[in-house]
């Protein structure tokens, strides 16, 4: 690759080549003009005024060239646009000399203008034209070298990818085609280069072609669909990238940068979820927004999205002072005109999040610090209770000290029927939640969703780092099922689900349909190029304290009730006694061991049996 420097001195050698050629054209064409008029008599007067005018109208012509922009151009691109720009300054030069002429007394037959500017066409365009030509030649050797591709998808994301390869990417990927399944596509062109088929014949078009990689352009099509053109694609042996999905690409921009190896995000992908984007904006755009746990991955997520909605300012609040670091110098580098500010602290110290409350005043507040580990919390449930209960309860009594208008809890579906304390924990932070509703003026609610894919300490990462190390991947049952949604679309939903609050509300998220783990790991062992149980053993190890073999969202004596979204419900919970509510949280204040702690939490909420299962 060249350097800069190179470049820029090719570029000027490239100019001072055109500015030679031009010259000896536009000496040599007057001449030729005026012989073909005169038809070879060579002894006419006119060639003695040709000698005497002819050095002035050549400088004339590159001046009228430079200001006509015919050396600031790029020839190997070149199209209708550059073909005007020499059409109009010949055109000028040949009323130029016309007008030297007459104002110096001399005289040239007139139709020795009109030869000339036919000649001066054929041969500065001819100039440039052999520019473009010698560049085709060059990009056709290149692509000897370069990577065969293939796109399946000659949509608008394909398009994108295609103009990308072949303007910037032309010496590393030669691009051979386009694979669609709409009949109508097919043998049409998009940017020169042909539809070949249809995904029935993509291993014969892959043979023919030489094709060495396949990009899936395809950002709306359903996980089931999906799955399927991954297989077929895979069976080729080519390198397969993908363009994200459109919860990753919110904004509609695909791009080479956006390509990446097919992950298992890609195989559970979801029908696009419609967010009503104007809602969104009223709730968040102008306003001064508060986000706990703004470090973490639902957090960070939360702030990404959330400052696309021009809020008036961003409060990251966090204890994790390199992760609040990093996500307030992304942000902040790229969108610099919003006020972004980072504030180190903890949920659990009601000063200090009075002292940011009173600085800032935020009038939105998303939730999201939580102790979300079900083994860790079970060996420490304290922890649990002083993060989960008594954090959002500092939270939201400084959300309705300081007079915030919404106030949005993240909660999870292990708070229905809890069997953990991570779950119950989050349980008892609902009912806070919905106590502080009933007599505050601000709005609050909370939003129950299931796991979410790559989020830190989920099972994704960890089966990861397992198949890297050579197995075994290790499950705690067969049969074990869980619901999964990507960061992206689980953030969007709770910024849709906050700006639908009327207060109270716990929303619950469509997570689809549970996915069993052990398909999920076999999964990623293959797209991580292994076969299961061959080269990488699966290991089941059995249930661990606290967990569940399915999760739910909702209790049957619950139920939901719908909303104007169809992604979003909302649980028709009983409300817990304002009364019983203080007793409980005074009790699991003065709990002093674990035993104390778990019989607090279960007076509380009745569905957890963790201090009867402890004393069993």
């Amino acid at each position: 690759m060249l350097s800069e420097g190179n470049r820029d001195m090719e570029q000027k050698l490239k100019i001072a080549l055109l500015v030679i050629a031009d010259l000896f054209v536009l000496t040599i064409s007057p001449w030729i003009a005026l012989y073909i008029r005169l038809e070879g008599n060579t002894n006419d007067p006119f060639f003695s005024v040709m000698k005497v005018t002819l050095p002035a109208m050549v400088g004339m012509a590159m001046v009228i060239f430079y200001c006509f922009g015919l050396y600031k151009r790029l020839w190997r691109y070149a199209s209708v646009n550059e073909a005007f720009a020499i059409l109009t300054a010949l055109a000028a030069n040949m009323a130029m000399n016309m007008l030297y002429l007459h104002m110096i007394g001399n005289h040239l037959p007139y139709s020795l203008h009109v030869i000339n500017f036919l000649l001066l066409l054929v041969l500065v365009g001819g100039v440039r034209f052999c520019v473009r030509i010698a560049h085709y030649f060059r990009k056709q050797r290149e692509k000897k070298k370069a990577t065969n591709v293939l796109i399946l998808g000659a949509g608008d994301a394909g398009a994108m990818i295609a103009r990308e390869i072949q303007q910037r990417y032309h010496g590393d990927k030669n691009l051979v085609g386009f694979i669609d399944d709409a009949q109508y596509k097919r043998n049409q062109r998009l940017f020169g280069v042909r539809v070949l088929g249809t995904r029935a014949q993509l291993a014969e078009i892959v043979t023919s072609n030489q094709v060495d990689e396949i990009i899936i352009a395809m950002p709306s099509v359903n996980g089931t669909m999906l799955r399927n053109v991954i297989r077929d694609c895979r069976e080729t042996k080519c390198n397969v990238k993908i363009i994200p999905g459109l919860y990753e690409l919110i904004d509609g921009k695909v791009s080479m940068q956006e390509l990446r190896n097919v992950d298992l995000e890609d195989l559970l992908r979801r029908d696009p979820v419609r967010l009503d984007l104007e809602q969104i904006e009223a709730c968040l755009k102008g306003k001064r927004v508060f986000v706990t746990g703004a470090g973490g991955s639902i957090g960070s997520e939360l702030c990404r999205q959330i400052v696309k909605m021009e809020p008036d300012q961003l409060i990251l609040f966090g204890k994790g002072e390199n992760s609040i670091y990093e996500i307030h110098q992304e942000l902040r580098g790229k969108h610099p005109s919003i006020a972004i500010y980072p504030v180190i602290g903890d949920v659990r110290d009601s000063s200090a999040l009075d002292t940011t409350f009173s600085d800032y005043r935020p009038q939105v507040v998303f939730h999201a610090a939580a102790h979300k580990h079900v083994p860790l919390m079970e060996a420490q449930p304290a922890e649990a209770v002083k993060n989960n209960i008594f954090g959002t309860k500092n939270v939201a009594e400084a959300a309705d000290r300081f007079g915030s208008e919404i106030f949005v809890m993240i909660s999870t579906d292990k708070a229905v029927n809890p069997t953990s304390v991570m779950g119950a924990t989050k349980r008892v932070a609902e009912l806070i939640i919905q106590g502080m509703n009933a007599i505050s003026q601000t709005k609050f609610v909370a939003v129950r969703f299931g796991n979410v894919l790559g989020s830190r300490g989920s099972v994704i990462p960890l089966f990861k780092k397992q198949i890297a190390q050579g197995g075994p991947i290790t499950i705690t049952h067969p049969d074990m099922k869980r619901y999964f949604m990507t960061i992206p679309e689980a953030t969007q939903l709770v910024l849709q689900a906050g700006a639908m609050a009327q207060g109270g509300e716990v929303f619950v998220l469509d997570m689809g349909e549970p996915v069993n783990i052990k398909d999920m790991a076999c999964d990623l062992i293959e797209l991580s190029g292994l076969e299961p149980h061959k080269d990488i053993e699966i290991k089941y190890t059995g249930l661990r304290p606290g967990e569940k073999l399915y999760e739910e969202l909702m209790t049957e004596e619950e139920g939901t009730s719908s909303t104007r979204h169809n992604k979003i419900f909302i649980a028709n919970l009983k409300e817990i006694e304002k009364e019983k509510l203080v007793s409980g949280l005074q009790r699991l204040k003065l709990a002093t061991s674990v035993e104390k702690t778990l019989e607090a939490i279960s007076e509380l909420v009745l569905t957890y049996d963790g201090f009867r299962r402890k004393d069993s």
